[in-house]
């Protein structure tokens, strides 16, 4: 299991509310200043939030030659977090929206052929529906009718079906409670909630709702949408398509004390005939993000759970039928995510974390590893934790999402890392940053090295004595690093210099 901060800041506006605090007061309270010359530059404040923008979500068409992603920013009239869907083509010569007035877009996925993208996205009374552009006539079509907003997409290899993943509202009847009515007209408290489930609200969403992820298909030219999966347990660990079209692949925890005992899911085979499901993985311990391969075969990852606070996620393959199961690259010491089998079946496109940075590699079936590229981020914007995403082409060719210290993330592509995309040029060209540096230095307590890094604020003078904020990391297993952090760089921004440490 990897941590997730204590806590996040959702909203840009209480960003702007705690950050505030640190800058000096201003000069005036006449209104806001004049907007500056295209010669001008200031450190970063707040309100910039607004100005931000970072690509999310690459995804490579099957031929290599352009880019779907999700431009994301946030709207100031609302204080929500957006999302556009662009195309980049893979030369670099054309950048375009794939729709016009596109502000809640995502999930974009390719069909196996290359002639739609399918997506999410809001339709006219604001739900979330699943829908298709033919790229060839740039016509696009409604595909659902749900109640609930999908949660992802994955296409059949026939380009026939859609699968996604969808919460069903939970019908059990727990603990009842009768209050007295309230007389006409009073206005009393909101009644009470009744919690029966140990797993009720998470970090970074709150309250959980009272409800269970749930695998569907529907029809690539659209219809009724049919629930595959069934039962109080949720169906979000992954899924992927077998190469006949017939059957997913899903990871779940459907034990019955599933809420006791969390982290021990299993991968299944469901018929998209009947929603018959068979049972592929039986090991104590999580098992998960499942990939296939074209002659059937199953990458996934996961780990034997021995009850300890941090434990590898390991890449396991096995045969379609649940054989043959072995682990690849058993001495790599790092967290294995995200695999992708390539188009010939030979070998997997994977990311892991790497003293403080995310790298994309590929590894053969016979266990040769090959490093790719190693600053994938970017996506978390605020802060530095690791993050990002890839998609690879069939001719191997990959998208991802790159960043470095002093930009959010662009869509890059392939080992040479050539970015597609310059969301933040304009906006950070008027802006004065501050440097990032790393350093490392021993333990006072038995001499391991310690990693972290500086950042100074813009124009630093080595002369002179700055306040230092330290940053401290939650945790303890995500990893800080050299990427965009939007926090440290508001701290650092008034005249503070800002250190954050990686654990232990």
């Amino acid at each position: 299991m990897r941590d997730k901060p204590l806590a996040r800041l959702t909203s840009p506006a209480l960003l702007g509310l705690l950050l505030v605090t640190l800058a000096p007061a201003p000069a005036s309270a006449a209104g806001p200043a004049p907007l500056p010359s295209p010669a001008a530059s200031r450190p970063l404040s707040p309100a910039d939030v607004f100005e931000l923008e970072w690509a999310s979500e690459p995804q490579i068409s099957p031929d290599g030659r352009e880019v779907v992603y999700a431009r994301r920013f946030h709207d100031i009239r609302s204080d929500r977090r957006r999302s556009a869907l662009w195309l980049a083509s893979a030369d670099g010569a054309r950048h375009r929206p794939l729709l016009s007035n596109s502000f809640s877009d995502g999930f974009a996925r390719w069909s196996p052929d290359g002639g739609r993208i399918a997506w999410v996205g809001a339709d006219a009374d604001g739900g979330a529906q699943i829908f298709v552009r033919y790229m060839d006539s740039g016509t696009v079509a409604r595909v659902t009718m749900l109640t609930q907003a999908p949660l992802d997409l994955a296409w059949a290899p026939d380009g026939r079906s859609i699968a996604f993943v969808m919460r069903v509202p939970d019908t059990h009847e727990g603990l009842k409670v009768t209050l007295p009515a309230a007389p006409e007209g009073a206005k009393w408290a909101e009644p009470l909630k009744v919690i029966d489930r140990v797993v009720y609200r998470a970090d970074g969403e709150g309250m959980l709702p009272e409800a269970f992820a749930q695998v569907f298909v529907v029809p690539a030219e659209g219809g009724t949408a049919r629930q595959l999966t069934t039962g109080r347990f949720d169906h979000a660990g992954g899924m992927a398509w077998t190469p006949d079209s017939r059957a997913l692949i899903v990871s779940a925890n459907r034990r019955d004390d599933v809420e006791y005992v969390p982290f021990d899911s299993d991968l299944y085979r469901v018929a998209v005939a009947d929603g018959a499901m068979t049972r592929l993985t039986d090991r104590f311990g999580p098992d998960g993000e499942p990939a296939v391969a074209r002659d059937g075969r199953i990458a996934w990852v996961g780990f034997d759970d021995k009850f300890q606070g941090y434990q590898r996620r390991r890449l396991y393959v096995m045969d379609a039928d649940g054989g043959g199961r072995r682990e690849l690259l058993a001495d790599l010491d790092r967290d294995v995510n995200a695999p992708v089998f390539a188009a010939d079946g030979r070998s997997l496109y994977f990311s892991y974390d790497d003293r403080g940075r995310t790298r994309i590699a590929s590894v053969s079936l016979d266990g040769k590893l090959t490093q790719l590229v190693n600053d994938m981020g970017g996506e978390s914007w605020s802060r530095p934790y690791d993050g990002g995403s890839f998609s690879v082409a069939r001719d191997g060719t990959f998208a991802w999402t790159k960043s470095t210290p002093l930009k959010p993330s662009e869509v890059a592509i392939g080992r040479s890392g050539r970015e597609l995309t310059n969301l933040n040029g304009d906006f950070l060209a008027l802006r004065q940053l501050g440097q990032v540096e790393a350093i490392t230095f021993p333990s006072s307590a038995d001499g391991r090295e310690i990693q972290g890094w500086i950042v100074k604020p813009p124009g630093f003078d080595a002369s002179k004595k700055y306040p230092l904020i330290l940053e401290i990391h939650g945790g303890p297993f995500t990893n800080y690093g050299p990427r965009f952090a939007l926090e440290m760089q508001l701290y650092a921004a008034p005249g503070n210099v800002v250190l954050y440490i990686n654990p232990r």
